[in-house]
């Protein structure tokens, strides 16, 4: 037996192989190795020929896209959709309509001159010069002409030029025209906003949807204002109005539900058209009612008499003596009747005297702490961009306190007045002031306290009592039966470092109904010349008359009635009878 017989004891012998065989054998095995390697790198060599196609393609489609873009803005963000925009009762306001726009590719028209001479054919105000410069070179795509109409489209693609082509671009369209103009801001040939809700609506959540081209032609959710439309034509006009009867170089008005803080109406004239939004360029065209600071005048008596009764330093029946002028150093405050009056009288007969002594029994301190707490010292909360920061000082001197009692030597925003005065009516509560429709169960989430709910009763007293025996009778004269309410201020406006004389603010602050007072208003005139001889340039004059004249129309709108029931007022001027 051989040792192959005998290799694990058992199994059939195999036959031993020869030197020659085994030499063969491993030749056999070597050459398949060489093939095995060699197919794996041509595998290799394919997957990474593979790789370089794709990634080379990818940038091929990168560049494609940047190419496909005009201008560096691609065609999902020109083609972008704006919300609509709608009233609290549901009137579209801004919406979106389709346009076409011209563009040129440079480097696929043959003949520049041919075609600029054939495109200045339809579009004649077009410059030669620059329209041979726009389609020359090898540039991707450039912007020839944009907003066009389709009459104007289906004219230069009768043409047939190379080169030379059309987008369908969102314009925006605001149907009020010039009503809104403040409230609803403009936007740019790119159909981004920038001013008023428009631009605020981009800075919410808008302008991340453009960018990823998900507001590409998309049916996007109307945004709704707090805005009446009703309202806002009717205070709109009557402000239209006062500038000419009044020969004021500005106006604006405000309403405002004190119990939601929504805007009902907001103007501010000059106002501009959004349609063509380069009106908006012209002067003094800014929004008077949040972006312009104004010494108020002896509106803010309102808030010095509220603070001085909530404070406790007086009460409503005080008698305050008034008699002679106030003295700081080489300052003597002397404007006043000069005589002992009640704190309704004070209120009554703007007495600039009566309201020092008043904020002197309080102290400066608590004046400043009050401004504090009625929101004067920051910006106010709205949504629109363009708010003014008030001018507050840190704290008052003692004749920075006297003057800034009757409303002089710190400036606010109008809508910082109105806000405050929306609050007293409101059995004390600050609801922050909004542009987008909002529930009372919301607004009382929000609502803070300024002053309690004796003090609003008390100021409602004061105010229905200086609309029938004090400054607000002429707006009372123009809103009878709707039981409205208000205090007058007229402030002289600072020229070149000194108080004028003769070029004054006049502002009016009311509510209505004011035995449960639903809305407050603001009507401001700047520079308002007297209409008549026996008339001043005085805001019981002017802008409260006009007021009256605004609550008279749309009260009803509002749901407001007409009511000359004595029993009200009774109610509201016993009030005025407490101890």
């Amino acid at each position: 037996m051989t040792a192959a017989d005998d290799f694990d004891g058992a199994g059939p012998s195999r036959p031993a192989l020869s030197y020659p065989q085994i030499i063969e054998v491993t030749g056999t095995a070597r050459s398949h190795n060489r093939i095995t390697r060699g197919r794996i790198a041509v595998v290799a060599a394919l997957l990474v020929a593979g790789f370089l196609l794709i990634g080379g393609r990818l940038v091929q489609l990168g560049q494609a896209k940047l190419d496909d873009a005009i201008e560096g803005i691609t065609r999902d963000v020109i083609q972008a959709s704006r919300p609509p925009i709608v009233d609290r009762n549901g009137i579209t306001v801004a919406v979106d309509i389709r346009v076409p726009s011209l563009y040129a590719e440079p480097r696929s028209i043959v003949d520049v001159a041919s075609t600029a001479a054939q495109l200045r054919t339809v579009l004649p105000d077009l410059d030669e010069a620059w329209l041979r410069q726009r389609l020359s070179g090898d540039k991707g795509f450039v912007w020839i002409k944009r907003e066009l109409t389709p009459a104007i489209e289906e004219q230069v693609m009768r043409l047939g030029l190379p080169g030379i082509d059309f987008i369908e671009e969102s314009r925006r369209f605001y149907p009020a025209g010039s009503e809104l103009a403040h409230v609803i801001g403009s936007v740019n040939v790119d159909n981004q906003g920038t001013a008023g809700m428009e631009l605020a609506i981009d800075r919410d959540d808008l302008a991340v949807l453009q960018e990823v081209g998900l507001a590409r032609g998309a049916d996007l959710e109307p945004k709704m204002l707090s805005v009446d439309t009703r309202v806002q034509y009717v205070v709109r006009s009557e402000l239209l109005a006062a500038l000419a009867r009044f020969r004021a170089i500005a106006a604006a008005g405000a309403v405002l539900d004190v119990r939601t803080g929504e805007i009902i109406a907001m103007v501010s004239l000059p106002d501009f058209d959004p349609n063509a939004p380069a009106t908006a360029l012209q002067p003094d065209s800014f929004n008077r009612i949040t972006n312009g600071t104004f010494e108020l005048g002896s509106t803010f008596k309102t808030m010095t008499i509220a603070a001085a009764l909530d404070s406790g330093a007086v009460a409503i029946g005080d008698m305050i003596d008034a008699r002679e002028g106030v003295r700081f150093g080489r300052f003597l405050l002397d404007h006043g009747r000069h005589e002992i009056m009640s704190v309704s009288d004070v209120f009554r007969y703007s007495d600039n005297i009566g309201t020092i002594r008043i904020m002197e029994k309080m102290g400066k301190d608590r004046l400043r702490a009050f401004l504090g707490t009625a929101g004067f010292d920051q910006r106010s909360p709205i949504e629109l961009p363009e708010r003014a920061a008030p001018r507050v000082p840190e704290s008052f001197s003692d004749v920075g306190a006297a003057t800034a009692s009757y409303g002089y030597g710190f400036a606010a925003t109008p809508l910082h007045m109105l806000s405050a005065v929306a609050a007293l009516m409101n059995q004390g509560k600050l609801v922050p002031p909004t542009l987008f429709r909002r529930s009372e169960a919301d607004a009382e989430q929000l609502a803070r306290p300024i002053v309690s709910a004796r003090t609003s009763e008390e100021m409602k007293y004061l105010f229905r009592m200086n609309a029938l025996l004090g400054s607000g009778r002429n707006m009372e004269a123009e809103a009878v039966g709707y039981r409205a309410g208000g205090k007058t201020g007229t402030a002289e406006k600072a020229i070149d470092g000194r108080y004028s004389k003769t070029r004054n603010i006049t502002v009016f602050t009311s509510a209505f109904p004011m035995e449960n007072p639903r809305y407050a208003m603001l009507v401001m005139l700047d520079e308002a010349q007297a209409d008549r001889a026996q008339a001043t340039r005085e805001a019981g004059w002017n802008v409260a008359v006009v007021s009256g004249q605004i609550i008279r129309r749309i009260a009803p709108m509002l749901g407001v009635l007409p009511s000359t029931a004595a029993g009200i007022d009774d109610r509201l001027m016993r009030i005025g009878a407490r101890p």
